[in-house]
C-alpha cells in the first residue's frame, strides 16, 4: 500500500521543482518564487533523483538548472527545514544529505549548466558551484552569508568544492565578509563564466550553449568531467563533523535561526 503523505510529498516537490526535457536538453527549474526558491528536503531529494537518471538516459546531452522568476535562482534551505534540529544527529544527517545531492550533480554524466538571475545564495550557490558552467544575468547576487545569518558552517565537502572552484583565499573573503557579490565581482573570482543583460538573454544564451554542447562527443565531455572530479583530492565530510557539530549545536545557531525568522540581527555569543 502506498503511504499517502509520502504521495503528497512527492507531489509537492514535483510542483516545487520542475522538470522537462526537449531535444536532448533537461531543464530543471527551481519553483517556489514566493519563498525566493528556497529549497525543502523534498526538492533537494527530486534534483538527486534527476542526476541519478540522467547517468541511465542516453538521450539526454546537457541539464540546465535555474529559479523561477528573475529575483532569485535559489536562496538556500528553507530555514523552516532547521526548526525540527534537536540533536547531533540532525545536523549530522542534514549535511550528510547535502553532501549526497552536490555529490550526485557533481557526477552526472552528461554537462550541467546553471542560469542564474537574483540571488544565488547558500545552499543554492553550493548547486551552482558543482554545475559545470554557470551563466548570471547582472541582477545576479552570489555568496554564502552564513556567518551573518545562521552561524552554521560549511561541509569539508563543500568547502573543497569551492576551494577547487575560486581558491582558499577567496573562500575566506565570501565566508568572513558574508558579502554578495554582483555578478561582475563573481565573475572575476571564477564563480560566473558569462554574463548577460537580463532574463531573456539569459534563456537566449543558455539554450545557444545548451544545443552547443549536446552537439558535441559525448564520451569527451564525460570523460573530462570525471577526470577533473578525480583530480579534486578532498577530506570526507566525517573528517569534519566535529566542526559541523560545534555549529549546529550551539546556542548560535538557535539565536541566528530565531532572528532571521523573525526578521531581527542576530545577536552572537560565540556558544
Amino acid at each position: 500500500m502506498t503511504d499517502s503523505k509520502t504521495v503528497q510529498r512527492d507531489a509537492a516537490a514535483e510542483d516545487d521543482l520542475l522538470y522537462e526535457v526537449h531535444d536532448g536538453i533537461g531543464r530543471v527549474t527551481f519553483n517556489r518564487p514566493q519563498a525566493r526558491n528556497a529549497l525543502t528536503f523534498a526538492m533537494y531529494e527530486r534534483l538527486r533523483e534527476i542526476c541519478d537518471a540522467a547517468d541511465t538516459d542516453r538521450s539526454l546531452r546537457a541539464l540546465v538548472l535555474t529559479g523561477q522568476g528573475d529575483k532569485a535562482f535559489a536562496s538556500g534551505t528553507d530555514i523552516n527545514q532547521f526548526r525540527a534540529f534537536k540533536a547531533p544527529q540532525d545536523a549530522l544527517e542534514y549535511e550528510s544529505r547535502i553532501d549526497r545531492i552536490l555529490s550526485a550533480l557533481e557526477r552526472c554524466r552528461v554537462p550541467t549548466l546553471a542560469a542564474i538571475a537574483g540571488a544565488c545564495t547558500g545552499g543554492g550557490a553550493a548547486i551552482a558551484a558543482c554545475c559545470d558552467l554557470r551563466i548570471a544575468t547582472r541582477t545576479a547576487r552570489f555568496g554564502f552569508p552564513i556567518a551573518r545569518t545562521l552561524g552554521n558552517c560549511l561541509s569539508m565537502s563543500s568547502l573543497g568544492r569551492l576551494t577547487a572552484l575560486i581558491g582558499p583565499a577567496r573562500v575566506k573573503d565570501l565566508i568572513f565578509t558574508a558579502r554578495l557579490l554582483d555578478a561582475d565581482e563573481a565573475f572575476r573570482f571564477g564563480l560566473l563564466n558569462e554574463i548577460v543583460e537580463d532574463s531573456p538573454a539569459l534563456e537566449r544564451r543558455t539554450g545557444e550553449l545548451g544545443r552547443l554542447i549536446a552537439g558535441h562527443a559525448p564520451l569527451t565531455l564525460r570523460a573530462t568531467k570525471e577526470a577533473l572530479r578525480r583530480l579534486q583530492e578532498r577530506m570526507s565530510r566525517e573528517q569534519g563533523e566535529d566542526l559541523i557539530l560545534m555549529c549546529y549545536m550551539s546556542r548560535d545557531f538557535r539565536e541566528g535561526m530565531d532572528a532571521f525568522l523573525n526578521k531581527r540581527p542576530p545577536k552572537w555569543s560565540g556558544e
